[in-house]
């Protein structure tokens, strides 16, 4: 009794995020509206704004004002626009820091994780996202808080056998300094259908991130378990992320278990961005992989991410 609970949990949990998931996508519209309102109200005349209108256009400038008929926005390329009010699907104030060179870098929309492996960053309260990697590996997170995510997902093929992989991602961070974050969180899988003597395996960790969403290096510690049984030796992660333009970054996540002489896998690879959706280009490799492939083994991922 006690494993077949231990089963249902994950698949509940899993149940329970994906409805989280559409609740988030379905209220987008709707909260956007009165972010734009309530963000009026706090800025002055002279922010630069950016309006995603419910055609899709997009229009950035600065702020000159809200009526009736519309927000005001002095634009570079035609001067002075009103978009009207029932027009607008978002509007949002565009941080003056993130400007470089004149040219507006969008939010990093995938700082909560490098390749695999999570940092110290988490999603906003409302915020979820979307991974899928290697097309049969599918993850979904959703922001409970602005510091507790609980993510999860299952293995596509091993639902085709009878006994589909599922797991489980909850993790709690928070800032320390402007620059310095910590936190804590669980790995957890199993296989629906097993023998009811296995219980599980994953990892229970805590880490370090220096840096901000862009540029940022993680230093993490864990202890994996299988069947209730832990590891006496840790799993040390160390992991960056270096962003180089407006749409691309640098990424590595790397793995070592300190026994018998160390074992472990490093990770070497691109992030391409939008402001809603990464791609990560990667390869892992270690002194096995690269005596058969020297560059490594491939590794893809995308990550669509929803709400704010």
């Amino acid at each position: 009794m006690r494993h077949l609970t231990l089963l249902k949990f994950p698949v509940l949990a899993l149940a329970i995020l994906c409805l989280l998931l559409l609740s988030v996508a379905a209220k987008a519209q709707t909260d956007s509206t009165s972010a734009q309102t309530d963000t009026t109200a706090q800025t002055g005349v002279g922010k630069r704004w950016v309006i995603e209108t419910k055609d899709g256009s997009v229009i950035q400038g600065r702020f000159m004002g809200q009526t009736e008929a519309g927000i005001k926005l002095m634009t570079e390329s035609a001067g002075e626009v009103l978009i009207p009010n029932n027009q607008i699907r978002s509007a949002k104030v565009l941080d003056e820091a993130k400007f470089r060179k004149g040219v507006y870098w969008f939010e990093n929309p995938n700082s909560s994780r490098y390749l695999f492996g999570p940092s110290a960053f988490s999603l906003r309260k409302g915020e979820a996202y979307y991974q899928n990697t290697y097309l049969v590996l599918n993850s979904f997170s959703y922001g409970v808080t602005n510091n507790f995510t609980i993510g999860g997902g299952f293995e596509l093929i091993s639902t085709f056998t009878g006994n589909p992989i599922v797991f489980l991602t909850p993790k709690y961070s928070f800032p320390i300094t402007e620059k310095l974050r910590a936190g804590a969180g669980v790995f957890y899988a199993n296989a629906i259908g097993t023998s009811d003597n296995f219980s599980g395996l994953g990892i229970g960790y805590g880490l370090v991130t220096y840096g901000n969403t862009d540029d940022n290096a993680t230093v993490g510690l864990g202890y994996g378990f299988v069947d209730e049984e832990f590891s006496s030796q840790p799993v040390i992660t160390i992991s960056g992320m270096k962003r180089v333009s407006r749409k691309v970054g640098l990424v590595t996540e790397n793995w070592i278990v300190p026994a018998d002489g160390s074992y472990g896998i490093f990770s070497y690879g691109m992030r391409f961005m939008g402001e809603k959706i990464t791609v990560d280009l990667a390869f892992l490799n270690n002194a096995d992989i690269a005596s058969e492939i020297p560059i490594g083994v491939p590794y893809v991922d995308f990550v669509i991410k929803f709400g704010k």
